[in-house]
């Protein structure tokens, strides 16, 4: 039997427009959005932010509320790696945020509420996030600024049917054991659309999946979780949209995550090693990897009209890429278990390749990723899906990856493959997405992005 969700998702995947909204018409709106955004982020020294200071005796970056989120220091062992130790900053954040998304059906179609979001991160001031993207802090209004549209959906979902919910974690490389609920819910009621909220369809979303910088990640993450019929997942115009997780899978991942065994003690931010602090950054010694900065924003349509914190500014363009092939008409992935010192468990599963390729300038040969020039080498016939998008801009400042699928060659074998790298059917990828601690930001992006170059068959 055709799984009812599944058909109605995938007639949202093809309504490119509807009797609500055209991507023309949406472009035109959001054209006019950022022409009317005023909103200002200049850079500025750490003495001039405003509620942030450095601890006396630790050296941590923290708010005079004691909430939000700190920047502190990380120690990090890894046996058996290329670099086996070392110290950085990182982000903490223990409260789980809000990234959610009111779905309403407009004439039989799926139709999602959107936002045009301004980040002091934003490379581009406004892009498109969930209907609420929101920090525990900010919903609860510790910044005494005004309330968060939208966010009472969400915190009584028992009143409206969940499409998706579930506990992610982000960039486990900036961020310590950081995590935010992904949910989607569907209304039936009149929802009021309030200034900067647009609805769009599923095959709209995807659309515009390949414009640079647009839609943001947690918009990205949030998608990736919705139950989507990929080709070939089942018979049936739309089958079911996740497969069960094998017990083989569950164990390759259980004997990955036991083979590695990393510490990461987080320690005072003054005692991270081979990092320099001026009055504008802290940055490593060799100019590599990222530098923590701190900015003043001025922005409109925000609860709160100007703040000032610090901000993570990676070095380079990072790339994520997904190898992918089909068997039997099923689509595979082939995904990486990566450790990330961030984890809350040991590792999760990434990308074939995801890496800033300028960084192993800087490190040893043996550190370079075993694929990364299968990907870079691929032909143009066989990029599926090339976009560079945003990373979230509420942490990171100008922070982009460059996201690839690539059909793999047919010449890559098995023997080319270390222990860490496994072809996974996607269905069985969507099964995983619906827990928490198994794909990890990067691969919940390009699982989005897959959707968009795999549509199923429309429904009937």
């Amino acid at each position: 039997m055709v799984n009812a969700l599944a058909t109605r998702v995938a007639r949202s995947a093809h309504a490119a427009d509807s009797s609500t909204v055209t991507l023309a018409g949406f472009h035109a709106w959001l054209d006019e959005r950022r022409r009317a955004d005023a909103s200002k982020v200049e850079r500025i020294p750490f003495a001039a932010m405003r509620g942030w200071g450095f601890e006396p005796v630790t050296g941590n970056l923290v708010h005079d509320s004691g909430r939000f989120f700190s920047v502190e220091g990380l120690n990090v062992t890894m046996p058996g790696r290329p670099v086996e130790t070392w110290t950085q900053p990182i982000l903490r954040q223990p409260e789980i945020g809000i990234l959610g998304i009111i779905a309403k059906e407009f004439d039989g179609v799926l139709h999602f509420l959107m936002q045009a979001k301004m980040e002091p991160g934003n490379c581009n001031g406004l892009q498109l996030s969930p209907t609420v993207q929101a920090t525990r802090s900010n919903y609860t209004r510790v910044h005494r600024g005004a309330a968060v549209p939208y966010v009472e959906y969400f915190q009584r979902p028992g009143r409206y049917r969940t499409l998706a919910d579930v506990r992610q974690s982000e960039q486990g490389c900036w961020f310590y054991r950081k995590r935010n609920r992904n949910i989607i819910i569907e209304v039936d009621e009149d929802v009021e659309v309030l200034d900067g909220f647009h609805w769009l369809t599923l095959r709209q979303l995807h659309q515009l999946l390949v414009v640079e910088d647009l839609v943001n990640m947690d918009s990205r993450s949030v998608l990736a979780c919705l139950p989507f019929p990929f080709q070939g997942c089942a018979t049936g115009d739309a089958g079911p949209q996740a497969a069960p997780v094998g017990t083989e899978l569950l164990s390759w991942i259980t004997e990955a995550r036991t083979r590695y065994e990393p510490h990461a003690e987080r320690i005072p931010l003054n005692r991270v090693r081979h990092w320099q602090r001026s009055g504008d950054r802290i940055s490593h010694e060799n100019g590599g990897f990222f530098s923590v900065i701190a900015v003043d924003v001025q922005a409109g349509g925000r609860e709160v009209r100007s703040w000032s914190q610090p901000m993570i500014e990676p070095h380079g363009t990072g790339l994520s890429a997904f190898l992918t092939r089909r068997v039997d008409g099923v689509l595979q992935a082939l995904v990486h278990a990566r450790v990330e010192p961030g984890y809350t468990d040991v590792l999760e599963l990434a990308p074939t390749v995801q890496c800033t390729p300028e960084n192993y300038t800087r490190l040893p040969a043996a550190a370079r990723p075993p694929l990364l020039d299968h990907v870079l080498g691929a032909p143009p016939e066989r990029v599926l899906f090339d976009s560079v998008l945003s990373e979230e801009g509420g942490r990171f400042y100008h922070a982009r990856n460059r996201y690839l699928v690539l059909d793999a060659d047919p010449a890559l074998r098995e023997d080319d493959l270390g222990p860490d790298h496994r072809w996974i059917p996607v269905p069985e990828l969507l099964g995983l997405i619906r827990h928490s601690h198994y794909l990890n930001v990067e691969a919940r992006t390009l699982i989005a992005c897959l959707q968009s170059v795999d549509a199923p068959a429309t429904p009937r």
